[in-house]
């Protein structure tokens, strides 16, 4: 069983291989059946398109013309070459085409082609002059088709279009020769876009030959084709011949230049210096594309070019003298932006010059200014600021009035306005602050100087160099009797004069007077003084005085109640120097009358105690001591009285010397020691340190010690204390006597040193008043110390060399220095 059931088993595996085999057999046999009717279709559509492209390029190799054809766009804006186009078309038609474009064959004949059409002058069909170069850039970018018609050496024509097929771009190029069509209609029409440029272009030739500058045409290739008769002569050539044969160019930019114009498509000026002739010329060479290459023309600048440089020096010039300017200023071109501004304007405004150098727009100026608070305070500043910009568009001669400024730090400006001649505006600005500071302060001055003048009691009048008055007072008015009308309008100095001469009628003055008012000579524009007596009996003085700015300043003082007091001083002092005089040979004659009887008593008293007439008994010697006693005293008073006549007169010269002032005091103190030891007085001498010699006269010296020692004894009670002393202080000596005293009272101090004054102290009154006046010959001054019940001390200082009034004036001139040692140096 189980041996048959694997057969079985083993049968129905084997027909199931051998089905599935059948199956699988069946399906692949299916399969490749499709893949070769599929493969034979393809092989059918294949030749077909063979057939089809042989047929195409029969038909192109037919075309009298080429067919370019992009896949895609061969360059972009920038770029410079043209791809790698397709080419369909016969090998005559692209042979010809290359000769038609003037270029050579090579490894890219398309690129070759089309450079060197690109720049042939051409017309749309509209007539419109364009390059093939500008339409196939417009194809390129914007999908913009074209046809156009190139106009090719030799009169030959070539017909352009260019058309986009889904992505790609296609070129159809037909030379009309090749075509067999008449040129005349090709030629018809280029010449009828022609007209649009000239209507006699043979006449143009002619006309640019003959022109005055150099004129000429280059090939694509930068080759020159023709040039006139000024470039051949430029170049220092005999014909054009000479100058295509070797391409002479006039400078080695120019075939940069027309490789330049001719690829942006459009004219190209340049200027540059070239030799012409030997001389050195600034030439504009101004090259635009034309059909088949370039053309210029040269013109010489050279007078333009020194002109621009002569106002570039003087605007340099200028630039460099606003900088010296005291006022500001900032000039705006025609855009209204900073284009100038001097070295005063920064430093008034003080503002951030790298924000300058940026050239901001007035407008923004005007912002920044009042941001600093640079600008007067305004209620509607945006009103304010169009205001300001509105001078731009005003007319250039309208006339823009001075403005001031008044600014918030306190400053005053002054602004004018003003057209510049390059265009735009110049704004000046000037500092008045000062200015008017001072007129405010000057106007305060006239006006302080007009009520100072009217409170004047002299008459005060200003005539200016006209003649005319220009200034008066009231006292003026008053004066000459003038009503207060009368000198309006300022009347001239005749007028004035006229009515003056109703009180004064000296002609002769009054004509002197108006020559120092209208005469301009320098004789004439000198102070004068003079005098009028008036017919009322008035008496004036007058003073003309120039004045700075040519005007005249006439015063007038009344001096008639001075003059009537200066009389009556006159006469008193010459009554006083009568009085003096008679009182000075009064005192002379008394003196010499008392001298000579007092000398005869004096001798008689003398005689009789020492025994002349017998031996004095005791009571005899007491008046007879008396007697002589009041004898010296009498000779000294008059002594005294001589001495001070003497000093009045003016005739008392000292007798100078060199004088030991030590020995002095100790002379003068050894004299009148017995006299303070009769009163029992004690009398010392104190000298501090060494004196030096006094260059002084002695015997005065003496004087003055022994009146100030006879002053101090007499005022000194017995037992009181007597000093006489001296010391030297630099270029002083003091000489000095005090004593222990009654003293004087204070009310009583400034009278010691008055002649005759006697007070409570006594005496005659002019030992002191002598001291002081002996003192002050010698050029020094006496000082006197007191105080009641402590006694008194008197102080003469005196100069080391002597230089009062009572000094000889020969000896007066030479002062002789002295040595601390009292030797002469």
């Amino acid at each position: 069983m189980t041996g048959q059931t694997f057969q079985f088993a083993t049968m129905i595996v084997t027909f199931g291989a051998m089905a599935f085999a059948l199956v699988v057999g069946i399906w692949a046999f299916r399969k490749t059946a499709g893949a070769r009717a599929a493969q034979a279709v393809w092989r059918r559509k294949l030749n077909d398109l063979e057939d089809r492209i042989a047929r195409a390029d029969s038909i192109f190799g037919a075309h009298p013309g080429l067919v370019l054809v992009w896949d895609e766009p061969p360059f972009e804006e920038t770029a410079t070459g043209w791809g790698q186009p397709k080419i369909f078309g016969s090998s005559v038609a692209l042979a010809s085409l290359l000769r038609f474009a003037e270029a050579t064959d090579g490894p890219d004949p398309a690129g070759i082609l089309m450079e060197g059409l690109a720049d042939y002058e051409a017309r749309s069909s509209s007539g419109d002059e364009t390059t093939l170069r500008k339409r196939f850039q417009d194809l390129m970018q914007q999908g913009r088709p074209f046809s156009l018609t190139i106009i090719g050496p030799s009169g030959r024509f070539l017909e352009v279009d260019g058309r986009a097929a889904g992505t790609q771009l296609v070129v159809w190029l037909s030379d009309s020769t090749i075509r067999g069509l008449e040129e005349s209609g090709a030629r018809g029409r280029i010449e009828e876009a022609r007209r649009l440029v000239s209507q006699d272009p043979v006449a143009f030739l002619d006309m640019l030959g003959r022109a005055p500058f150099p004129a000429w045409r280059t090939n694509a290739s930068g080759r020159i084709e023709w040039a006139n008769q000024i470039y051949v002569a430029a170049i220092d050539r005999k014909g054009l011949d000479e100058v295509l044969g070797e391409q002479l160019l006039l400078d080695n930019g120019m075939k940069d230049q027309a490789a330049k114009a001719i690829q942006e498509s459009k004219p190209v000026s340049e200027t540059r210096i070239v030799v012409i002739n030997g001389r050195r010329r600034a030439m504009e060479f101004l090259i635009f594309p034309v059909s088949g290459g370039a053309a210029g023309i040269a013109i010489d600048q050279t007078a333009s070019e020194e002109a621009k440089a002569d106002l570039k020096r003087f605007r340099r010039a200028h630039d460099e003298t606003l900088h010296h300017m005291a006022e500001a200023v900032v000039v705006f071109d025609r855009s209204k932006r900073l284009s100038f501004h001097n070295k005063a304007f920064k430093a008034l405004f003080k503002l951030d010059d790298a924000w300058l150098t940026e050239r901001p727009g007035h407008a923004q100026l005007l912002d920044r200014m009042r941001e600093k608070r640079l600008l007067p305070e305004q209620a509607d500043f945006a009103q304010w600021k169009a205001d300001e910009l509105a001078y731009y568009d005003a007319s250039p001669n309208d006339e823009t009035p001075d403005e001031l400024w008044p600014l918030p730090d306190g400053r005053t400006l002054r602004i004018a306005r003003q057209r510049h001649p390059l265009g735009g505006l110049m704004l000046i600005f000037e500092d008045k602050t000062d200015e008017l500071s001072l007129k405010a302060r000057y106007n305060t001055l006239i006006n302080v100087q007009r009520a100072t003048l009217d409170k004047l009691h002299e008459a005060v009048a200003v005539f200016g160099a006209n003649g005319r008055l220009q200034l008066n007072n009231n006292a003026f008015e008053e004066l000459w009797g003038f009503e207060p009308d009368e000198l309006d309008g300022q009347p001239d100095f005749d007028t004035v004069a006229e009515t003056c001469a109703g009180l004064f009628a000296d002609d002769r003055i009054w004509n002197d007077i108006k020559g120092r008012v209208t005469d301009p000579s320098p004789q004439a524009r000198k102070q004068v003084t003079g005098e009028m007596h008036r017919s009322d009996e008035r008496v004036l003085t007058y003073l003309t005085r120039p004045l700075p700015d040519g005007a005249t300043l006439i015063c007038w003082d009344d001096v008639t109640d001075s003059r009537r007091i200066e009389e009556a001083l006159r006469e008193r002092a010459e009554a006083l120097e009568a009085s003096e005089r008679i009182k000075t040979e009064f005192v002379e004659h008394v003196s010499y009358q008392l001298r000579t009887p007092l000398t005869t008593i004096g001798g008689y008293a003398d005689m009789l105690a020492h025994g002349f007439a017998g031996e004095l008994t005791d009571r005899q010697k007491e008046p007879m001591a008396a007697i002589q006693a009041a004898s010296e005293h009498l000779a000294k008073l008059i002594d005294d009285i001589l001495d001070v006549a003497a000093i009045d007169a003016g005739q008392l010269e000292l007798d100078l010397g060199d004088v030991d002032i030590e020995s002095v005091a100790r002379e003068s103190a050894e004299l009148l020691a017995a006299r303070a030891d009769h009163n029992s007085i004690k009398l010392d001498v104190e000298i501090d340190g060494p004196l030096g010699l006094l260059r002084a006269d002695r015997n005065r010296l003496k004087q003055v010690t022994m009146n100030l020692l006879s002053n101090a004894l007499r005022h000194v009670e017995p037992g009181g204390n007597v000093t006489i002393g001296a010391r030297a202080q630099g270029d002083e000596v003091t000489l000095w006597v005090s004593d222990d005293g009654e003293g004087i009272a204070p009310d009583q101090q400034a009278k010691v040193f008055d002649r005759f004054a006697r007070g409570e102290r006594g005496g005659a009154g002019l030992g002191l008043a002598l001291v002081k006046e002996i003192a002050q010959l010698h050029g020094g001054w006496v000082e006197l110390q007191s105080e009641p019940g402590k006694g008194t001390k008197v102080a003469c200082h005196l100069p080391m060399e002597a230089s009062g009034k009572g000094v000889p004036p020969e000896l007066g001139l030479v002062k002789t220095p002295v040595s601390s040692l009292g030797e002469t140096i």
